[in-house]
């Protein structure tokens, strides 16, 4: 049976998209026969040393997962992780090494396979594309690891684009995020009950966002959108997930401004999984992905397996998941500041009209970001992968 080594920063009980994929990702590989070992770094371990993790009964036994302590400089924990997984290949020696996120992750990834000649893929998601581009990034690391990587994937075609850009590579292969339709799905039972727990007052309009409040999704739009729909009707604004911390103090200066604008704004915080988070999209009337960057948003494509009416940004690979005016509508980043408009003419829909865009957001998802699709992409990509002729270096490609 194949063996893989899988790197990735982020895996559950970590939160956020990365994690979620991250499972998502090594657990379909696991139940394609072949033997995966996800490495990841956590804060929870002490510093250096590895434990095994466990599982949840539910997933494949060939599936292993190892977590790290991180040290508090990169320096250190990388030179440590390559000793680990030194190890590692002297106890299983591995076929395939994939690194998840181009940062630490795909570097690692890349110069561990080099370094013991073993095929090596990675996958972009988004964020460490953008981030690494700019100054304050580090272009030059994100340029050997995609030069070295023996292949490239990428979460949206936009982020594919990218990287054909930066690195010359003429194929990088499209692995879109998907959702599990069985989970995120519409539903009203409990809907009463939940908005009471939730304070949603009778008659108000539930704008909802998933994730983490932050600047990178947009955190002022929705903000101001909140203050914009409520001079309209009443409304409130759920979000499912939490602020991240460096953002409180933008959240307390809307509460001193807006007071009566902040009461309708409910954070739920963490929530405990994924059927809690399809409960409480399934309460929200709109859902609003204002982001300013991103790769394929996991939330935005829960929300749409929930037939949400959703308004997002054009950033990242949202336009090839949202069609303006079929399945959602689409704002772009220049005018985010219309969010707030955007939501009224909205709501201002007639109830036909809203009810053919839920159903096509069902139908999008249902039809191209299923399980079932992935599963289809990953087995063709991972067999090419592994019948493809032996290693070889990639010594001759420029630094």
């Amino acid at each position: 049976m194949p063996r893989l080594l899988f790197i990735t920063e982020r895996f559950p009980p970590d939160i956020g998209g990365l994690a979620a994929s991250s499972l998502r990702i090594a657990s379909s590989l696991a139940r394609l026969s072949i033997d995966v070992d996800v490495f990841a770094w956590s804060r929870h371990v002490p510093a250096g040393r590895f434990v095994e993790q466990t599982l949840a009964e539910n997933l494949p036994a060939n599936l292993k997962v190892y977590r790290q302590g991180l040290y508090r400089q990169w320096d250190m924990t990388m030179q440590s992780t390559m000793s680990v997984l030194e190890w590692f290949n002297q106890q299983h020696k591995y076929d395939v090494v994939w690194g998840h996120y181009l940062q630490a992750a795909s570097f690692l990834a890349v110069w561990f396979a080099e370094l013991h000649g073993i095929k090596s893929t990675v996958s972009a998601r988004g964020n460490d594309i953008d981030s690494d581009i700019f100054p304050g990034g580090d272009l030059s690391r994100l340029l050997w690891t995609l030069n070295r990587a023996g292949s490239v994937t990428a979460v949206s075609a936009d982020i594919a684009k990218k990287i054909k850009v930066l690195s010359g590579k003429p194929n990088v292969e499209i692995l879109p995020n998907v959702v599990d339709t069985t989970v995120f799905n519409a539903t009203n039972e409990h809907s009463e009950t939940l908005k009471s727990a939730l304070g949603i007052q009778s008659g108000e309009i539930v704008l909802g966002f998933s994730g983490e409040l932050r600047q990178k999704k947009g955190i002022e739009f929705l903000l101001d959108a909140l203050r914009q729909v409520r001079s309209h009707t009443p409304c409130c604004l759920l979000v499912i997930g939490d602020a991240r911390a460096n953002q409180q103090t933008e959240i307390q200066l809307y509460a001193a401004e807006h007071p009566q604008d902040f009461e309708r704004l409910i954070i739920t915080g963490h929530l405990p999984d994924a059927a809690a988070v399809a409960a409480h999209l399934s309460v929200c009337d709109f859902y609003l992905q204002p982001s300013i960057a991103e790769g394929m948003p996991n939330a935005l494509l829960e929300a749409m397996s929930c037939s949400r009416v959703c308004i997002a940004s054009d950033a990242g690979g949202i336009p090839e998941v949202i069609k303006h005016g079929e399945n959602g509508f689409i704002l772009p980043r220049a005018q985010l500041n219309h969010l707030g408009t955007a939501v009224i003419e909205a709501i201002e829909l007639d109830s036909e009209t809203r009810t053919r865009i839920s159903a096509g957001a069902r139908a999008t998802i249902e039809t191209s970001y299923s399980l079932a699709q992935e599963s289809l992409q990953l087995e063709r990509f991972i067999g090419e992968l592994l019948s493809s002729s032996s290693y070889e270096s990639n010594s001759n490609l420029p630094v």
